[in-house]
């Protein structure tokens, strides 16, 4: 018999043992009862071959169509094409002189079929697969198709399905009786199946029901274990207290809403309210403030810093880029006016003092503002990643305000946390939510504010997808519009996926939120537009006579600071950029965004992008705004589908979704940022939210009798093997 920690090849042997070690990392008979199936085939259903996608290893059950055998003139080489079909949807395979397939793969066959999708000449194939025919006994048993549901299971070159399928049959016939680390009140209150009876029934169900009341309780662990390691940081912070931050009368809040120019809105009331009283508590808040390009986040996060300088404490805003820093601090001096000048003639007896600190700064203002960090003397510290530096100290920091958060890595974050004597509050913020922000709400404890109303002077955007592939004279009439624009005196934004010269691999000028598409070789980066060959293009060709700007993030700081001097002041009409301009922009009199390649960008981005533009308040009719999105796509290509549902709303939280569907959460205990490889197997956020929930008052529960799990021997044996120590550090840290 074996248990979860025998070695596997003690149960399947060394042969099969070291595929499954070397090709997916599962060494022990626990791991392998975790690797579960990707999906079910019933007997005799054939997979749809249409969702098939280029570089992944699948296994596909299929029906030969036909097959035809060829010889190469004058090469030794003969090639059998065979094509498969699942009715609606077909795919090749090929073999190279292997002529004595031709005999058993026969027309009307039906078997499994396990390889790495590629594409040739735009057809989707499959490179000398192996394949099992389901009349072949040596392979595959009577009993393997006896089943209604036959598992399919994640693969890898070398390790088809159903040698793993082989390998698991082999385990849970020898399998002991699984203890269950759940309390019996959990599993009772959730409803849920025994552990022993899930893992037999993940990969043996003879009912698609069995199969999900096995999943529900997998998945439910793995909830469970976030949320119990979750419940224990709080309760250990709970040890730990914030610096209390209540509101004080007559302060820095009080003349900054006197001189404000404008009345917030009733949104912005109530979360400023929220706010003010999560900063009053001795626990740090831990608060997601999600809002349209806009609507007035800033000045919300504003008023929650001026709150923690009444009390004698400091407040950090981390922005990605020098551009939105130096954007945050004229805003910050603006909305401040004297209030902003305490150190300076004519400044006000009530104010403060606003440092700006960044990796291009002269030496003596950096120096300056690290002094006035230090010493407590600028209540108000905004910089970009050089916030997080070694040498950078405050006095006494109380808030942390993080904006575009998803532009940092953890571990970035926690450096700057971690200046602060004792827990800050933290703000985090962001316009369109990456996946991982999203599940980081659900999982975690962020709590979550929603600004929804524009503020008013706002203009509508409206958004187009420009498919130049399929239709190439559309792209005569993007350059029209842009003399169009331009002659009515507005201006316009051209961003590119890359910058250029010895970016030939791909590499995009800021991946920080992209949807994972980036070009796949040399030869489709080389296609894919860059700033620079787009820029000397449009200047030579359809553009000759307009005033050309150039932005990327390889100028200077000097230089990106002149390049948006000049298109913010008039005197560049079209600027030609990467992402750079993504956040931080602010030129009301852009009008029209054009967004080459626009596929090669996340959702998030292209919200963003397109926020660059209806900034303006302007009274004619004619000042209409346009973002386009130009694609080499296909018509027929399922990624043009994503950009045709961006320029149908613009609402960023419908879009967070969105993005969400496509490219899931992440790994929530890790540092990745797409879902394809996450730790968390069966979780799903899309799926599984009201679960997610369940858990987590279930663990509170349980965490707020027993914070050590002293009493719950089996479930600290459970979150060790399930997350050990650097993903439960993580998992804090997050």
């Amino acid at each position: 018999m074996a248990s979860r920690d025998t070695l596997l090849r003690e149960v399947v042997g060394g042969k099969a043992a070291k595929a499954l070690g070397s090709a997916l990392e599962l060494t022990t008979v626990g791991e392998l009862l975790r690797h579960y199936p990707r999906r079910f085939s019933e007997r005799g259903e054939l997979t749809d071959l249409s969702r098939l996608v280029e570089g992944e290893e699948v296994t596909v059950q299929a029906e030969i169509e036909s097959v035809t055998g060829r010889r190469i003139p004058g090469r030794k080489l003969h090639i059998l094409e065979v094509v498969i079909s699942s009715g609606a949807s077909k795919a090749s395979i090929s073999f190279f002189n292997q002529s004595w397939r031709e005999k058993e793969l026969l027309p009307g066959r039906r078997g499994f079929f396990a390889g790495k999708v590629s594409r040739f000449r735009s057809k989707l194939q499959l490179n000398s697969p192996e394949y099992v025919l389901e009349v072949d006994d040596d392979e595959l048993t009577a009993s393997d198709f006896a089943n209604t549901l036959i598992p399919v299971y994640p693969a890898a070159s070398g390790l088809p399905s159903w040698t793993i399928a082989k390998c698991v049959s082999l385990v849970l016939d020898q399998l002991d009786e699984v203890s269950d680390p759940l309390p019996y009140e959990v599993k009772a209150r959730s409803g849920l199946m025994d552990l022993d009876w899930a893992l037999r029934h993940i990969h043996r169900p003879e009912t698609r029901a069995e199969y999900s009341k096995a999943r529900h309780r997998l998945a439910f662990d793995e909830a469970f274990g976030v949320q119990l390691i979750l419940a224990q940081r709080k309760h250990a912070q709970a040890a730990n207290p914030a610096v209390a931050r209540p509101p004080g009368h007559g302060g820095l809040v009080a003349a900054f809403e006197d001189r404000l120019p404008f009345t917030f809105t009733a949104e912005q009331s109530d979360i400023a309210e929220l706010i003010s009283r999560e900063l009053a508590a001795e626990h740090p808040m831990h608060r997601l403030l999600q809002g349209e390009v806009g609507s007035g986040k800033t000045v919300v996060a504003l008023r929650a810093m001026l709150q923690v300088v009444d009390t004698g404490g400091q407040a950090a805003l981390l922005a990605p880029t020098e551009v939105l820093a130096a954007q945050h601090e004229a805003t910050v001096l603006e909305l401040l006016g004297d209030l902003a000048r305490a150190d300076q003639l004519g400044g006000s007896d009530r104010g403060t003092t606003v440092a700006l600190l960044t990796g291009s700064m002269p030496a003596g203002a950096r120096r300056a503002a690290l002094l006035d960090a230090a010493s407590g003397a600028a209540g108000i510290v905004i910089g970009t990643h050089a916030l997080i530096q070694d040498h950078v100290q405050f006095a006494d920091l109380g808030l942390v305000v993080i904006d575009e958060q998803h532009r940092f890595g953890v571990e970035q974050r926690d450096a700057l946390r971690s200046k602060a004597s004792a827990p800050p509050h933290m703000l985090v913020m962001t316009a369109t939510p990456i996946p991982r922000t999203v599940a980081m709400t659900v999982y975690g404890d962020l709590e979550t504010s929603e600004l929804r109303e524009l503020p008013a002077g706002r203009s509508k955007v409206d958004t187009t997808v420009v498919p130049i592939t399929d239709k190439p004279g559309w792209l005569d009439r993007v350059w029209e519009r842009v003399h169009k624009e331009v002659a009515k005196g507005r201006q316009v934004y051209i961003v590119c996926p890359r910058i250029g010269e010895g970016d030939e691999g791909g590499q995009l000028d800021d991946p920080a939120d992209t949807a994972d598409l980036g070009p796949d070789s040399d030869e489709e980066a080389a296609q894919t537009a860059s700033v620079l060959s787009t820029y000397a293009e449009l200047k030579a060709g359809p553009l000759a006579g307009l005033r050309l700007g150039l932005m990327h993030g390889r100028l200077s700081g000097d230089q990106k600071s002149a390049v948006m001097a000049d298109f913010a002041t008039g005197t560049c009409d079209v600027l030609i950029s990467t992402t750079v301009i993504e956040v931080g922009v602010n030129v009301p009199n852009a009008t029209l965004m054009i967004i080459l390649d626009a596929d090669r960008f996340g959702v998030s981005q292209l919200h963003q992008l397109r926020g660059r533009v209806g900034r303006g308040s302007y009274d004619d009719a004619d000042h209409k705004n346009y973002c386009l999105l130009l694609t080499r796509l296909p018509s027929a290509h399922p990624s043009l589908r994503r950009l045709e549902s961006v320029a149908e709303t613009t609402d960023g939280f419908a879009l967070a979704r969105l993005d969400l569907e496509e490219r899931r959460e992440g790994d929530v205990l890790g540092d990745l940022q797409s879902g394809r490889r996450s730790r968390l197997k069966l979780l799903s956020l899309l799926r599984d939210e009201k679960l997610i929930m369940d858990a987590r008052v279930e663990a509170r529960q349980v965490i707020a009798g027993d914070p050590s799990l002293v009493e719950h021997p089996e479930l600290q044996e459970f979150l060790w093997e399930s997350f050990d120590s650097e993903r439960a550090d993580y998992l804090h840290k997050a």
